[in-house]
């Protein structure tokens, strides 16, 4: 019986056979403590575990120098990180594994002390009021610098310069983190961009940064090894506040994005509850579903039953989960025999070593 779950059936995204619905979000661990931010053994180690995935979408990893935002996280714009990055995908593969790699620059929500003291760069020179978590421990955010017409320009080229790198490491994709605050989704609110060229202003103008990202992209691998990452409802949480424009512009992204052979869109339920909040959209899979045609991966707070229930409602096509996956690396075994789950140690979850990453047990039959 328990093969007939929904998120246990095979799925073909675009030219890639998933064996399983169930996706491993990315989530940021916070283990490459070495001075050149490289992918470590450990972290083949931890990725080979959870394999089984239907595919992972590895943590977010900094297109450049320039887009780094929390310390001990991992980079492809070197040399020394494509090799390590190399161990990983191999270790995946090895298990018969897929694996995309998230594409990362967080924008705003960096600090001077990621960058000689030089201002984080953003859309606009405006101070998102978070944390930053530097090499110096925790800080306030700061006003960040607006970005020149040539700094665009250069962010566009080192998302495709990543883009090239992720393939030279072995991935079968990349998803363009377009969401939870960092760069790319700072272009697209009016309450994080005030520009008045031709990057601000309009709907059109603020999603424009997007799709030359993905058109310059897809010049170095398959349009449809891309994905996209998108959090239309997020308030409060990243330094983002939503207004009359934000889901109207996530509407036209999501429209727009019909037009390109994608791997999938990537679409987060709101993190926090806004059945209240003015101008949001508390329940993103219905909305989006039948405005996207291609493969749709929802994810937030699902767990197995809920998880069965939205693909068998046709409200998505693949589920990812995160915290999830932290503590139950094959987790879609445990689906597939309602098994326990095992509890997450969040105190881990930023930490260096093994504890908390890849000492969590698989399922023993007896």
């Amino acid at each position: 019986m328990s093969k007939e779950q929904a998120l246990l059936k095979e799925y073909i995204m675009a030219d890639i056979k998933l064996r399983n619905r169930v996706v491993m979000a990315p989530m940021t661990r916070s283990r490459t403590n070495n001075p050149e931010n490289a992918p470590t053994d450990l972290m083949a180690k931890y990725y080979e575990q959870r394999a089984s995935a239907g595919f992972i979408i590895t943590e977010g990893s900094q297109i450049s120098k320039r887009a780094v935002g929390y310390i001990n996280t991992p980079g492809i714009y070197s040399t020394t990180q494509v090799e390590g990055w190399k161990k990983v995908t191999k270790a995946v593969h090895d298990k018969e594994g897929k694996m995309f790699l998230q594409l990362w620059h967080v924008g705003r929500m960096s600090h001077p002390d990621f960058h000689n003291g030089e201002l984080p760069l953003a859309p606009s020179a405006l101070n998102p009021n978070e944390t930053s978590y530097t090499p110096k421990g925790f800080k306030d955010t700061v006003t960040s610098k607006a970005m020149t017409i040539n700094d665009i320009k250069q962010t566009v080229q080192d998302f495709r310069d990543g883009a090239k790198n992720a393939m030279d490491a072995g991935f079968d994709g990349v998803e363009i983190h377009a969401s939870n605050g960092y760069l790319l989704h700072q272009f697209f609110n009016r309450t994080s961009n005030i520009r008045t060229d031709d990057y601000g202003g309009s709907i059109e103008n603020r999603a424009k940064i997007l799709f030359e990202v993905i058109d310059e992209i897809k010049k170095v691998m398959p349009e449809n090894h891309i994905g996209v990452r998108l959090n239309p409802s997020l308030h409060g949480n990243f330094g983002m506040t939503l207004d009359e424009e934000t889901i109207p512009t996530f509407d036209y992204i999501v429209e727009q994005l019909n037009d390109y052979n994608l791997a999938y869109v990537h679409l987060s339920e709101p993190f926090t509850d806004v059945t209240n909040v003015p101008y949001a959209e508390p329940n993103i899979a219905k909305r989006y579903r039948p405005k996207y045609k291609g493969t749709l991966i929802i994810n937030n707070n699902f767990d197995q039953e809920k998880g069965n229930k939205v693909i068998e409602e046709g409200l998505a096509d693949l589920v990812a989960f995160g915290k999830l996956f932290i503590s139950n690396p094959d987790l879609p075994k445990r689906f597939e025999l309602n098994a326990i789950l095992a509890k997450w140690d969040e105190k881990t979850f930023y930490t260096s070593g093994e504890k908390g990453y890849t000492d969590y047990p698989m399922l023993t039959l007896k």
